[in-house]
């Protein structure tokens, strides 16, 4: 693998493409996401130690981090891998078909997006800001401080989306490594900027919960200097410059097609997550608590599996626009499997032993009692999860969503509705809710297999 990770470097973007189209579909897979599955691992360490200097502050500043959390993790999904994989999709697609104008175009309209989703992000984060984490639950200075780190953070959010969409477009060129590494290598900075930021390392100055978010916004401003650099240079592999004959709503609508859907999947998935949080609260505190270190575990399955479904959707779109219907099959389903086997070994070992991540979080009896239970139920179905959230990332290849998006609301529908009747009619208690969880997910799973089999796939 090592080897072909090496000369899949060098090859022309002719030659890759060629490469996507008829080269080995395991090897292919395993050398497009490498540098996904490095640069998920940084974006992890990133979230930890964010949590660990802002813990340095105090119990109040971890309360108005977490308050943050949630917005904070639909900005990367959004940007990333929502309307990213409709950029990315795209552009695979247009490349596939031989027509590089239209990919081209894509890029251009992939900016234009970019900055208008930055703007969305910071007049409701920021002009709303202390409405939303007011209604999640966050007061007195905790809420202050939890508008302190928005404030900053989505100001600036216009960082994140450049950077994130200028990496879709490279990624729907197949061009893994230069998004991959970049991003890496800028985490790798984050985090000890991070750390100097918040506690005042290095005689620079001590900004608090502020510091994290400064962090951020430095880091991904470099990463999206350096991602649009590749796109600008003489030797780009896809030039991003003003299309021929203008902006059209076409191109914006190829894009969006997929990306807004899959916005919206996201903020229902997230509220989904809040709503059982909700039910489980009626159980007390320690249920709470419990589940939530329990379900943040399914939060980092999410990017463990967009590491594989990022090279997936390049790959599927490539195959779709050359019309290679069943190569886009097998390649959506053996990257799918893969992305299901690392999930299934994930769950089943804190299902085991779920002390191995619950332990990370807390020493109290009581919780760890309720994360184990949680886990017990939920961990044996990490595979399907994996499995489901891969085979997503490929849809979005094909250009159409309806699907995925049955899928999604299946499962929205069966963990929430599931979890009310559990506790309301059936009397089950959280046995029941988490048991309505998982069939979620395997619902989800199932749909999203039976979806290979429509017309999107198929070219019929």
């Amino acid at each position: 693998m090592r080897r072909l990770d090496a000369t899949y470097v060098r090859m022309s973007p002719v030659q890759r493409r060629q490469m996507m189209l008829d080269g080995p579909i395991v090897p292919t897979i395993l050398a497009l996401s490498a540098p996904n599955v490095l640069n998920v691992a940084m974006q992890s360490l990133v979230s930890i130690s964010d949590s660990y200097f802002v813990s340095q502050l105090g119990i109040v500043d971890l309360a108005a981090l977490a308050l943050v959390f949630p917005t904070q993790m639909s900005l990367g999904q959004m940007s990333a891998g929502a309307m990213g994989g409709g950029i990315s999709s795209s552009v695979a697609r247009a490349l596939g078909s031989g027509n590089r104008a239209a990919a081209e175009a894509a890029a251009a309209h992939a900016l234009i997006i970019a900055l208008g989703m930055a703007l969305l992000f910071a007049v409701v984060f920021v002009g709303f800001g202390r409405t939303i984490y007011g209604a999640l639950g966050g007061s007195g200075a905790a809420l202050d401080r939890a508008v302190a780190f928005a404030s900053v953070l989505f100001l600036g959010c216009a960082a994140h989306w450049i950077a994130n969409s200028m990496a879709s477009v490279l990624r729907g060129t197949g061009d893994m490594r230069t998004p991959g590494y970049a991003l890496v290598a800028t985490a790798a900075l984050q985090v000890p900027l991070t750390g100097a930021l918040t506690l005042g390392w290095f005689g620079l100055p001590s900004l608090g919960i502020r510091g994290p978010a400064v962090a951020s916004v430095a880091s991904f401003t470099l990463a999206a200097i350096w991602m649009s650099w590749r796109l600008l240079g003489s030797d780009a592999l896809l030039k991003l410059r003003w299309p021929a004959g203008g902006f059209r709503w076409e191109s914006f609508r190829d894009i969006l097609k997929v990306g807004v859907i899959a916005c919206v999947v996201v903020v229902l998935t997230n509220a989904t997550v809040l709503t059982v949080i909700g039910l489980v609260g009626r159980e007390g505190d320690n249920a709470i608590a419990g589940y939530g270190i329990g379900s943040r575990l399914e939060y980092m399955l999410v990017p463990i599996s967009f590491g594989i479904g990022a090279a997936l959707t390049a790959l599927v779109g490539t195959n779709i626009g050359a019309r290679q219907y069943h190569r886009a099959q097998r390649v959506a389903w053996i990257g799918a499997l893969m992305s299901g086997a690392v999930a299934a070994l994930i769950g089943i070992t804190v299902a085991i032993w779920p002390d191995l991540w619950l332990g990370l979080f807390t020493g109290d009896a009581r919780v760890l009692a309720s994360g184990r239970h949680y886990l017990s139920i939920v961990g044996p179905v990490y595979g399907f999860f994996g499995l489901a959230m891969a085979l997503y990332f490929a849809s979005q290849g094909t250009g159409e969503m309806v699907w995925p998006v049955a899928a999604n609301l299946a499962r929205i529908a069966i963990a929430a509705g599931g979890s009310l009747l559990a506790l309301d009619r059936l009397g089950w208690g959280v046995s029941g809710l988490y048991a309505a969880v998982a069939t979620g997910i395997v619902a989800f799973s199932l749909l999203l297999a039976f979806s290979t089999t429509r017309r999107a796939w198929t070219g019929a």
